[in-house]
């Protein structure tokens, strides 16, 4: 199938990019065609984020989104940021005393699935050729090097590699230029940074794992538009980073949820557990307490900022979005951002394609654009966040963030060149940590929470968890690290069993969410996630 551009991931950057070229294409009269391909079931499907949401970039694709029914309903009345102590000590930061980046007047506690939803029918309005359950598997190249499409992956396939009698082949969609949107660590835009070297002249990209949970609570004890973040207890108590959130939505419902850093060095940490205690401590059991939790989900976030930002054209094609890594994690925001690398480089393929230009070439217009843009100018400014955090400590880099948003621009630029897989300590050089076993009521096991995801894979299909080298888990990281996936992961995918006497790693695909934190965080990096059949994965109602 012959398209002008083919997007790859429905989510904020793709979902804005698609709806920029259709929009231009109908202001100028010069029609071009659009595809996008989305893995999920459906448009936001396999969306998840907090979400406080800023409109700016929302503000220049529709200006009249409130009279065209978005769905940004709840504007934040209030900020409050908390520092946890112990499991039971905090303390509730003056508001002077809180970075700019974390104030969020004007902004909306959104839904970002259902948002994405709004943008995917915005984009079959306008003609865009909407693709959901088809995986994008393969990128395909010109002979001269050059990205000519992708191939969406043939469905059917048994574990056995032999086709079953529901086999149906994928299709290869070819376009002139080909934009990929997939999210944090793409599965095709890791290959092609690769590939192409786009991140020969930047600091290695860093992670954290966010984990998030939606509940409906108490109506006395819910607050409208409430924004509650903090940090601390209980990753301090292994020196970890991180930080907290929990947003008052609509319909008495909060969002909660813990990041955690990536760059942790303790090999017995579970973030998932983590998150587990952390909801028993008194600033955040109040709201819970008689409430029901009704969904669950966890994701990879990218947090190396401007410092980590890779080239992002190469011939035929461009990252956008998380695949790139535009998030602005001083904000913990990501979507306006990745609206905005979306549209930029729409607008650059756009003048491209209205030149009459064929593909094969790099779209010089879109770094071009990036640079004279506010997002360039938001990145800048906040591009020593996450390094200083890291190099400094918590309290020396939180002095330093404080100054250089609040008081002054710091004229320097921190470099982290520790990829966070090369983080763990040894194993023996650590204290295992012994987490309470979950009560039922504020605090729940992995499988009771993959189960409310509502995560699904075709069963008999090949592992799309492959291991480079299946020997490496068992000879390496178990007696070096204790083999961390079992506890990194927040789906309970990796399990570590006996058989005949000896360990062995099992890999439980049915319940990865596709958080990618494996691929990220494996201190051998011999995992590498690749896409299952489509419509495989989380189903997420409301995240």
């Amino acid at each position: 199938m012959e398209f002008d551009v083919v997007i790859v991931g429905g989510g904020p950057a793709g979902l804005s990019a698609a709806i920029r070229l259709r929009q231009l294409a109908i202001e100028t009269g010069h029609d071009i065609s659009v595809c996008l391909v989305e893995k999920g079931s459906e448009i936001g499907a396999h969306i998840l984020s907090g979400a406080v949401f800023e409109p700016r970039a929302l503000n220049e694709l529709f200006p009249n989104w409130k009279e065209e029914g978005a769905p940004l309903n709840t504007p934040v009345t209030k900020d409050e940021i908390h520092l946890l102590f112990s499991e039971t000590k905090s303390k509730l930061m003056p508001d002077w005393a809180v970075p700019k980046a974390m104030h969020n007047e004007g902004n909306y506690i959104v839904s970002l699935g259902n948002v994405v939803r709004w943008l995917g029918q915005k984009a079959e309005e306008l003609e865009v050729n909407l693709f959901p359950g088809f995986a994008a598997s393969e990128v395909l190249f010109h002979e001269d090097g050059s990205v000519k499409g992708v191939a969406t992956g043939d469905m059917g396939i048994g574990k056995n590699g032999e086709k079953k009698h529901s086999f149906t082949p994928g299709y290869e969609l070819h376009a002139k230029y080909t934009l990929f949107a997939e999210g944090c660590r793409g599965h095709l835009g890791k290959q092609l940074i690769s590939q192409f070297e786009l991140d020969k002249d930047c600091d290695p990209q860093h992670y954290g794992i966010g984990i998030k949970e939606l509940w409906e609570i108490d109506p006395a004890k819910h607050k409208p538009g409430l924004v509650v973040h903090g940090s601390g207890w209980p990753l301090s108590e292994s020196g970890s980073a991180g930080g907290w959130f929990l947003y008052h939505a609509e319909n008495n419902q909060v969002t909660l949820g813990l990041i955690t850093d990536l760059a942790y060095s303790n090999p017995y940490l579970s973030p998932f557990d983590e998150m587990q205690r952390w909801k028993h401590h008194p600033v955040i059991k109040q709201y819970l307490e008689g409430g029901k939790r009704i969904s669950y989900g966890a994701r990879a976030i990218v947090k190396g900022g401007l410092n980590s930002l890779p080239k992002t054209t190469f011939p035929g094609g461009c990252l956008i979005g998380d695949d790139a890594g535009y998030l602005n994690f001083a904000k913990i925001k990501g979507s306006h951002t990745a609206m905005k690398s979306g549209m930029i480089c729409a607008e650059a393929v756009f003048e491209a394609l209205k030149e009459g230009r064929e593909g094969h070439d790099e779209v010089t217009g879109y770094p071009e654009k990036f640079k004279a843009s506010w997002l360039y100018e938001e990145l800048y400014r906040y591009r020593n966040f996450g390094p200083a955090m890291h190099r400094l400590g918590f309290l020396m880099g939180a002095a330093f963030n404080f100054i250089d948003q609040n008081v002054f621009q710091i004229p320097i630029t921190i470099h982290d060149n520790t990829p966070d897989h090369e983080c763990l300590d040894l194993a023996k050089m650590c204290t295992p940590i012994e987490y309470p076993k979950p009560d039922g009521k504020i605090s729940f096991d992995k499988l009771s929470s993959v189960f409310l995801s509502n995560t699904n894979h075709e069963e008999d299909q090949p592992v799309h968890l492959q291991l480079k080298d299946a020997s490496i888990p068992m000879h390496k990281n178990l007696p070096l690290y204790d083999e961390p996936a079992q506890r990194y992961c927040p789906a309970g995918v990796y399990e570590v069993v006996t058989a005949g006497g000896e360990p062995r790693l099992q890999i439980n695909a049915q319940n990865c969410v596709h958080c990618k934190t494996c691929d990220i965080k494996d201190p051998s990096q011999n995992i590498n996630w690749v896409v299952p059949e489509g419509t495989g994965g989380p189903n997420y109602p409301n995240m």
